[in-house]
């Protein structure tokens, strides 16, 4: 019987009798096979990881290209952190912001981003934008989020991000300006101290608030791989994310 360690499994593998007699055999040369013969590596027993449950329907490749026009430009309606969103009306009737995620650099595994899918899956708030469904295919990653029907907060304050010629909307008034501070602080209080565990957003800026009917503001676009794995590594991290003019003084 030989046996060895790879990664955190100890694997054992056992041999015939006279494949025993053979490894002990003074002809062999240390890795009990004679001088010049071919034997193959043995195989490495690699752990079979899963994402856990998703909440939220997988979207075909096929609807979402048909939805946006290939993700073409008439379908475009903004430009966001990680990638850009498109308008589309799915089969079921649904209003929905699908966001194209752009090819990082060094791109995560599908386990790593379908796990965060299904973090994401399951945020229930009214101050946050719910995810509706998700498609996975080769290198390509695309999220649908609820259609934002006033656009961002950037929308209104400098026009629509990513889109040329757009124009900024109506002034807000006193009692619009507090709605939607209000509501996209009781967002951020949901993610940073209901949840657990709590998600940092790190990036809170105004294409980051999205407006629905009446004004009512809803957070949006936080990135879960800047998470770190454990509360204490979140809060005393010394790298600089997010947006400059929106960083927190401190």
């Amino acid at each position: 019987m030989r046996r060895f360690l790879c990664c955190t499994c100890q694997v054992e593998e056992s041999y015939p009798p006279y494949e025993s007699e053979r490894l002990r055999s003074p002809r062999n040369h240390g890795d009990g096979y004679p001088k010049g013969s071919k034997v193959s590596a043995p195989v490495k027993a690699e752990l079979q990881k899963e994402a856990p449950p998703i909440e939220v329907p997988a979207l075909s490749l096929e609807e979402l290209k048909e939805k946006t026009d290939n993700f073409g430009s008439k379908a475009l309606i903004g430009e966001g952190s990680y990638g850009r969103v498109y308008y589309a009306s799915l089969e079921n009737g649904k209003a929905v912001a699908v966001k194209k995620l752009d090819v990082a650099s060094e791109p995560e595994t599908n386990v790593e981003f379908l796990t965060q899918v299904s973090m994401v899956s399951r945020l229930k708030n009214e101050n946050v934008v719910e995810l509706l469904g998700y498609c996975v295919e080769g290198n390509l990653r695309v999220l649908a989020y609820e259609f934002a029907t006033m656009g961002s907060l950037h929308d209104i304050l400098h026009g629509r991000k990513g889109v040329q010629g757009a124009q900024p909307g109506p002034v807000l008034d006193w009692i619009q300006r507090v709605k939607i501070a209000v509501d996209a602080a009781r967002g951020l209080e949901y993610l940073h101290e209901k949840l657990q565990p709590a998600i940092i957003h790190r990036d809170i800026r105004s294409s980051n608030v999205l407006l629905f009917e009446d004004f009512k503001a809803k957070i949006a676009d936080f990135n879960l791989s800047n998470q770190a794995p454990d509360m204490a590594a979140r809060l005393h991290s010394t790298r600089v994310l997010g947006t400059f003019g929106y960083h927190a003084p401190e």
